[in-house]
């Protein structure tokens, strides 16, 4: 089946729709990590992590590759850091005007 440019936008944003996962980017970071180290890096069960790790992986966000028994993951693309501080400039727009927003509220209440 052939997806659309809008059907990946929703998975690859469905995919970084959950705090865990974005949690998983953040931990690998730069760096190639076999699923041994992310384990113990999370309080989540080992089910719960190779369901995240598949969604991501299913998504293009993670590649991914077997060396004997070890399954290694990697963010696939720098360019998922500059989608995450995109979103991360919109969150800190948003908590300001809401800041703002409340300091006018406080100021009017008076």
């Amino acid at each position: 089946m052939r997806r659309s440019a809008t059907d990946w936008r929703a998975k690859i944003l469905s995919a970084l729709s959950d705090p865990t996962r974005l949690e998983i980017i953040e931990f690998l970071g730069e760096e190639e990590r076999c699923v041994c180290e992310i384990l113990p890096a999370f309080d989540r069960a080992q089910s719960t992590i190779s369901k995240h790790l598949s969604l991501l992986y299913e998504a293009g966000i993670l590649d991914r590759r077997i060396d004997g028994q070890r399954t290694l993951y990697r963010v696939g693309t720098p360019r998922v850091f500059s989608l995450l501080w995109e979103v991360d400039a919109l969150a800190l727009e948003h908590i300001s005007e809401m800041k703002n927003a409340e300091k006018t509220l406080k100021i009017a209440v008076r």
